[in-house]
């Protein structure tokens, strides 16, 4: 099948003028000093809708007939696609659908409603909007905006890939964050055509990594399931024409941890001041977990920043520990007054902020007169968590960090 063309993101940058903006490319010295060279990031948290999907959504929408567009269209989305249809749809007048998980994020559901498109909730994966969706093509006659796997859809996302060679012309690499594909293909058509020396790099959340077993394949193979808080790159396969974009013209797929996502955004709240979704963050999580893979100057695209309050703050506290700035301890004590006192007391003294404390005296592990606590501990960092540990130790207590 042929490929979308340098040519075609070029004609996609046009018709999306003045309806998309030129997000910001912001340097990042945390990353630069890391890695040894420039680093920049590319903020499409910041688009129209909160991420990227307007380009897609709207090149391919702008390019139906007016009888399709008399027609309305459909989509099924965990909610970045379907904020970005459902903008395109009212810009362009046509009425949108969309079918989205039961689980999608509510402040997602909220926006794309707030755009204007009828909802529908059904299914806990993408699987079964998706057949909800084709259903409701077949049925009605509207069209089916696909997410990713479509010509017109990988040229408007292309169109960051312009963008981030005309704020950075000496760009060595480009990390994408990386679902079903759509945006790196895009971005790699758009390099490949300007500058074919510059380095492409999709990331993929590792519980939801589909492109590995599908290029080793040579076929979109489905995961048979994922466990990962990007919901925005959770996608069981990617597609026909998505696959051959990056088997041609992206240099490496990489995968990060659940961990280095929560990192990556804790980062990013910290030293960036962006606030970016899981899905969003994926291409800075894996410079932070490599550094070294990285030539510079680079460019991590974050492509999204909706996030649900409540999730963030579960995976800012995740972050937090795995940037050993929480501390889980066990300590076993004996069972007399004053002996929790001692322990707060030694932390205080080492700088260790209490979170959490429990006490249990009934485990049938403890000897009689011996009492274990659980204290959980806001530290500095991985050295001060180092010195914490210490120093109960020489203070004769018998500590696990659990």
């Amino acid at each position: 099948m042929p490929l979308v063309s340098g040519a075609d993101v070029e004609a996609a940058a046009r018709l999306l003028d003045g309806v998309v903006r030129q997000t910001p490319l912001e340097h990042s010295r945390g990353l630069a000093d890391r890695v040894g060279g420039p680093v920049w990031l590319k903020c499409e948290n910041l688009q129209r809708t909160g991420s990227f999907k307007i380009r897609g959504a709207y090149t391919r929408i702008a390019r139906l007939t007016d009888e399709e567009r008399a027609g309305g269209v459909v989509a099924a989305s965990a909610g970045n696609h379907a904020q970005g249809v459902a903008l395109a749809a009212r810009l362009l007048g046509t009425r949108a659908t969309v079918f989205m998980p039961e689980t999608a994020p509510l402040p997602k559901v909220a926006a794309t409603r707030g755009y204007g498109a009828e909802i529908h909730m059904c299914g806990q994966s993408l699987v079964e909007p998706l057949r909800a969706a084709a259903e409701h093509a077949e049925r009605t006659g509207s069209v089916f905006i696909h997410p990713f796997d479509h010509p017109d859809v990988i040229a408007g996302q292309g169109t960051v890939g312009l963008e981030i060679l005309d704020q950075c012309p000496d760009t060595a690499t480009v990390v994408v964050c990386t679902g079903g594909g759509g945006l790196v293909s895009g971005i790699a058509a758009a390099v490949r055509h300007r500058r074919p020396d510059v380095r492409v790099v999709a990331v993929q959340a590792a519980a939801a990594a589909a492109f590995p077993g599908s290029l080793a394949a040579g076929r979109p193979v489905p995961l048979t399931g994922m466990s990962t808080m990007a919901d925005g790159i959770a996608v069981a396969a990617p597609g026909d024409l998505t696959l051959a974009h990056v088997r041609a013209q992206v240099d490496e797929v990489r995968t990060v941890s659940e961990e280095d996502l929560s990192r990556a955004l804790l980062f990013c709240l910290e030293r960036a001041k962006l606030v970016v979704e899981p899905a969003g963050v994926a291409a800075v999580a894996a410079v932070l977990a490599d550094p070294a893979a990285f030539a510079p100057p680079v460019v991590a695209v974050v492509s999204g920043g909706n996030i649900d309050p409540v999730l963030l703050l579960k995976v800012v506290q995740h972050g937090m520990a795995a940037a050993g700035r929480y501390l889980s301890l066990r300590l076993r004590v004996p069972d007399r007054p004053g002996s929790l006192a001692a322990v707060l007391t030694e932390l205080a003294a080492v700088g260790a902020n209490v979170l959490e404390v429990e006490h249990e005296r009934t485990g049938t592990r403890l000897d009689v007169g011996e009492v274990e606590v659980f204290v959980v501990v806001e530290t500095r960092g991985p050295e001060h968590a180092e010195d914490v540990v210490a120093a109960l130790r020489r203070a004769g207590y018998a500590v696990t960090p659990d």
